[in-house]
């Protein structure tokens, strides 16, 4: 059977759609928080909207103009402003997504549900995937994960798609805690959805699916995880604080240390911005945070430009404060609630395969289940992710997961 749903997985196209994952994707115009209606929503939804607290559900909305190689296939496509938690401080937030499923009659148990971690597509409100027909970017996974079966739950991560507050970029907590509760609110808008979940996604999403499983144990009460799968993770990022101190940032990584410094900004109003911004970074400041519009039309070439001393810490100090601000966003915290599957590569410029080692190896020390997989060959946006399908097929089955942990000794 399992042969059968992977080869399944691959004719729906996912394979070809992992790219897609991964990489940046552009979005909105940076000039204020997105109208929901400019996003093709149109009838309330019924659903259980009695509840609250995490995962309770404060809209949902049919999409309209969502890709048709999703609508032509799910019973259910929805916008959905759900409850979730701040992992900065534990405050209830307000996040949006979208939730998708099948059309058929359901698997005895009710419908699997995927958590479904998108990859990085900005730091402000505007960038959320559920404004756009295509999800920026993600709608032909979620289409070749909904066609085999699967309710999906994609997150747009707290301040992404929604005015009032901010995002926390790579703040691990948030994201997994917006992932969990995209799971619970699917549960409540899809009747025949079951309790038994799984989490994917790669780079910032790979992150999210890592962190849920490890908040699912004490965050995730009424719902059954079977696993999480993490493609070229951010899980430990705490090496970016001394690389730009070093000036040894990559070109990718500099653009990304700059949209960390958006959300450290607003998660510790106490941090002085101007101790890791100078030359073109703190002068271009806005046109770099944005992710689309007028404001962002330049940000690649800007991003080009940044020297290495635009982002080096002012002094010792500095970079300490920056580091132990990374470490508290960074993976792992704290022991999985079920296995894991990490593929990564080698080449990777934007998460050092060496910081990725790092998290696996912390992680099996703590006792996780984890299949590692390094491909030395492949760096960020190339991973060959297929294996991932067929593991999923695998513990929704109930089968064992192979462990390679603990890791071998260098």
């Amino acid at each position: 059977m399992t042969n059968v749903r992977a080869s399944r997985f691959r004719r729906a196209g996912v394979a070809g759609a992992l790219s897609m994952l991964l990489v940046t994707s552009a979005c909105g115009s940076d000039e204020a928080a997105p109208d929901p209606k400019s996003a093709g929503v149109g009838a309330t939804l019924s659903a259980d909207y009695s509840d609250t607290g995490p995962g309770s559900l404060e809209s949902a909305e049919q999409l309209l103009t969502i890709d048709r190689r999703v609508s032509g296939i799910s019973s259910i496509a929805a916008r959905v402003v759900y409850s979730s938690t701040s992992g900065v401080d534990g405050s209830p937030q307000r996040v949006s997504g979208t939730i998708f499923a099948p059309q058929g009659t359901p698997p005895e148990g009710g419908w699997p549900i995927i958590a479904y971690g998108h990859g990085t597509t900005g730091v402000l409100n505007d960038c959320g995937p559920s404004t756009d027909p295509e999800l920026l970017g993600s709608s032909q996974i979620v289409a070749a994960l909904v066609r085999t079966g699967h309710v999906v739950a994609v997150s747009d991560y707290q301040g992404l798609g929604l005015d009032g507050t901010y995002h926390p970029y790579l703040d691990a907590g948030t994201v997994g805690n917006n992932l969990i509760d995209s799971v619970r609110a699917a549960r409540k808008l899809v009747p025949n959805a079951s309790a038994r979940w799984a989490a994917f996604g790669g780079s910032q999403g790979g992150q999210a699916a890592w962190a849920a499983n490890e908040l699912a144990g004490r965050y995730g009460s009424g719902l059954e995880m079977v696993g999480s799968v993490s493609l070229v993770p951010a899980a430990d990022i705490v090496g970016l604080a001394a690389a730009a101190a070093n000036g040894t940032l990559t070109e990718d990584q500099k653009p990304l240390l700059q949209w960390v410094l958006v959300g450290l900004a607003k998660s510790h109003p106490e941090l002085n911005l101007d101790d890791y911004r100078r030359g073109i970074v703190k002068e271009r400041w806005d046109e770099l945070s944005a992710c689309g519009g007028v404001l962002a039309a330049d940000r690649t070439s800007l991003a080009a430009q940044i020297g290495d001393d635009d982002l080096r810490p002012a002094t010792p100090e500095a970079t300490a404060i920056l580091e132990g601000y990374l470490r508290e966003m960074s993976l792992p915290k704290s022991p999985a609630a079920a296995p894991m599957l990490v593929i990564y590569g080698g080449l990777d410029t934007l998460i050092s395969q060496p910081w990725t080692d790092a998290a696996i190896s912390a992680g099996c020390a703590s006792g996780d289940s984890i299949q590692y997989v390094l491909q030395p060959n492949s760096g960020h946006a190339d991973i060959d992710g297929a294996a991932a399908f067929g593991w999923l097929d695998d513990r929704f089955a109930g089968t064992d997961a192979i462990n390679f942990c603990p890791v071998p000794a260098p």
